[in-house]
């Protein structure tokens, strides 16, 4: 399999590793970019690789708590003057109580529920939306959560959003650690909530990993591979620390976990919290944007004129 100069900068962008290290791993596994990965973790040269998606489309992100109930939703348009206009703020806004009041099932249950304070769908508005805001507008996904008790974070007016859902108990006020925790997701996007989340699969590629490293290494590859195996396993507690968000340090407070801290937080104030799920959006995330020549297009538009 044949790869090009845009591969290689894929991998780097994944990995973090140096540009001719990058190429050399593409070279050795044929073009394929998980075995390329895999190479370059293998050799010691990246510590971890971000699954690849470019964040091109514009639009918000946008978490709130109607009634009780978590809501996150993105709703996308074509640019970033449009994203932080009022118009499109302000329908962004009645979508996610339109998810919190309804409960639709997908979007296309969405788009049939009444639109708040008129008296037509989501789907007859939306035209009449596109007309007034000027750009197209999607309605790409939403969450809902109905039950215990959830915190909402929106960052950077909307450029990435998390829903924390809890079991609080004590009759505590527990949003300042429910935003604690929204912010150590958004800020560090972490794979497995808990380490009881992570699957078998992925602890025996990470030990398998880890074992190919300690090959690599001159002082460890002449050891015994149940060795090498039983270190392995031993050093799974800093992929842990590094992937499941109540085993990272907490970015507040690097001492304690983000579990201890929630622990500790919510004894302080007479009570418990219990981390129930989350969920964390990116606007865009995953969807390619057509790349335009700015200054071509500005030429193209004074020459129609002409």
């Amino acid at each position: 399999m044949a790869f090009t100069a845009a591969d290689v900068k894929t991998l780097r962008e994944m990995t973090n590793v140096g540009m001719m290290d990058c190429k050399k791993a593409l070279a050795e596994t044929d073009g394929d970019m998980d075995k390329a990965v895999e190479w370059l973790r293998e050799k010691g040269l990246a510590k971890a690789a971000k699954k690849a998606g470019r964040i091109a489309a514009e639009g918000m992100a946008y978490a709130a708590v109607v009634d009780g109930i978590g809501v996150m939703v993105e709703v996308n348009c074509e640019t970033d003057f449009c994203a932080k206009s009022a118009p499109f703020v302000a329908l962004v806004k009645d979508v996610a109580e339109m998810v919190a009041k309804n409960d639709p099932k997908d979007v296309d249950a969405l788009m049939n529920c009444k639109y708040p304070g008129r008296d037509l769908t989501l789907a007859e508005i939306m035209p009449e939306k596109v007309m007034a805001i000027g750009e197209n507008l999607q309605i790409r996904r939403f969450v809902r959560f109905p039950e215990n008790t959830s915190v909402a974070y929106v960052h950077g007016g909307g450029v990435r959003s998390v829903l924390v859902n809890l079991v609080v108990e004590g009759g505590i006020d527990a949003t300042q650690i429910g935003k604690d925790i929204a912010m150590q997701i958004a800020a560090l996007s972490p794979r497995f909530w808990d380490k009881s989340n992570v699957t078998e699969d992925v602890l025996e590629e990470e030990k398998k990993i880890l074992v190919a490293q300690m090959d690599n290494d001159p002082k460890m590859a002449n050891k015994p591979l149940q060795v090498k195996e039983k270190i392995a396993a031993g050093k799974l507690n800093k992929f842990y620390e590094e992937n499941c968000l109540l085993q990272q340090a907490f970015v507040k407070d690097g001492s304690v976990s983000v579990e201890q801290y929630m622990n500790a937080a919510a004894k302080a104030l007479g009570g418990s919290v219990k981390f129930v799920d989350a969920v964390r959006y990116e606007k865009g995330e995953g969807i390619e944007k057509k790349q335009e020549d700015f200054a071509a297009e500005v030429a193209k538009q004074m020459n129609m004129g002409k």
